[in-house]
């Protein structure tokens, strides 16, 4: 197992699902009987937008812990206000808040993690909370062994109490927990906590026009095409 790897934490969004085609084809799926003459993809955006500036509040003390779910929910009220969706009722906010409980997975991702699973410990490294991660990994067919989540510690990352918390949890060192995503910066926090880390880049997921994260921008440990050629990588094919 290359490089002492014991365990993969991977982050979820964008790295592992397709958040912004997920919500989009969603929001199509659910607004088209009612007539709701909605840019899905600009929501999608949108909510996606406020994601960090909510966890901001919540990471420099301007609020107490508060989990994602209820942070989608609240950006979720502003929306529905904004493009003009009204009328649903408390079922139907609660059922379209937790789309992002039920996002897509990128085609890579789950032959991936099936290839990684014999060899490597597999778990979440994620902001969203146990519930959402849970039901998320279960309808995507995610094989995870444990779920590792932002809620066990109360800091969401970048936050080095989040990182650390990682490979505490698991029992190993920094170095045996490679940390995954497709994201230059969450990478960066976690090498300076010690861990491992593997690159691979997502080029679209926040679209077409997409401009950030789409190579490596660091020495990271490992740096791959997908998931399955980073499972090359570590030998697990």
């Amino acid at each position: 197992m290359g490089h002492g790897i014991k365990a993969l934490v991977f982050d979820v969004f964008g790295t592992l699902v397709d958040w912004r085609n997920s919500v989009a084809r969603e929001g199509e799926a659910w607004g088209g009987p009612r007539g709701l003459k909605v840019d899905w993809y600009a929501f999608a955006d949108a909510w996606r937008g406020a994601y960090h500036p909510s966890m901001d509040k919540v990471r420099k003390g301007e609020r107490p812990w508060t989990i994602l779910d209820i942070l989608h929910r609240e950006t979720l009220d502003r929306l529905l206000d904004q493009f003009g969706i009204t009328g649903l009722t408390e079922d139907e906010k609660d059922h379209w808040n937790r789309v992002w409980h039920r996002l897509t997975p990128w085609p890579d991702t789950v032959p991936g993690l099936l290839a990684l699973k014999p060899k490597f410990i597999l778990a979440t490294a994620s902001n969203g909370n146990v519930g959402l991660l849970l039901n998320m990994a279960k309808n995507a067919g995610m094989p995870f062994d444990t779920i590792l989540s932002a809620e066990l510690c109360q800091h969401y990352k970048p936050d080095p109490v989040m990182y650390r918390s990682l490979y505490t949890f698991l029992g190993l060192k920094p170095h045996e927990v490679l940390m995954t995503a497709a994201h230059n910066s969450d990478l960066v926090a976690a090498s300076k906590q010690g861990l491992s880390t593997a690159f691979f880049p997502r080029p679209t997921e926040y679209g077409p026009a997409q401009e950030k994260d789409k190579k490596a921008e660091h020495d990271f440990t490992f740096v791959a095409t997908d998931l399955i050629d980073l499972a090359r990588q570590l030998r697990a094919i």
